[in-house]
């Protein structure tokens, strides 16, 4: 299997993974009573970390390899992606998800949490859809 094909499949499974959970675990916040959110979301982000991690790290790799391999448009579009989506979610992401896990959160907390997830979800599927033309037209 080639490289662009295994980023194509990698940028794929992210891209179902954030948009379900942006249309359907996320907005399941709002209806959980607190003390039923905190332990729901300690088994929902320890279960989906086993999925997101290696799909992520698949990413920062690929995104690696292409610069060292060749500095051009591709590999450093597809690196600026993969790093700044990696930096939202290491300066957005794990504080909210630390503020539910820990009982500080508030709606507003959780409305937060749906509202920029949505940069995630646009940045990922955008992702995707230049690895998709750059797999047909490169």
């Amino acid at each position: 299997m080639e490289l662009t094909e295994i980023r194509l499949l990698l940028d794929g499974a992210m891209v179902v993974l954030i948009w379900m959970v942006q249309r359907i675990v996320y907005p399941i916040f709002l209806y959980c009573e607190k003390k039923h959110l905190i332990s729901w979301h300690k088994i929902y982000s320890g279960r989906l970390a086993v999925i997101v991690m290696p799909l992520m790290l698949g990413q920062l790799i690929i995104s690696i390899i292409q610069l060292l391999s060749a500095i051009n448009l591709n590999s450093t579009t597809y690196a600026l992606f993969v790093w700044l989506l990696w930096g939202i979610t290491c300066t957005v992401f794990v504080p909210l998800h630390s503020k539910i896990a820990n009982g500080n959160s508030t709606l507003e907390t959780l409305k937060k949490l749906i509202k920029r997830n949505w940069i995630r979800t646009i940045l990922w599927s955008v992702l995707l859809i230049i690895t998709l033309l750059q797999k047909l037209f490169l």
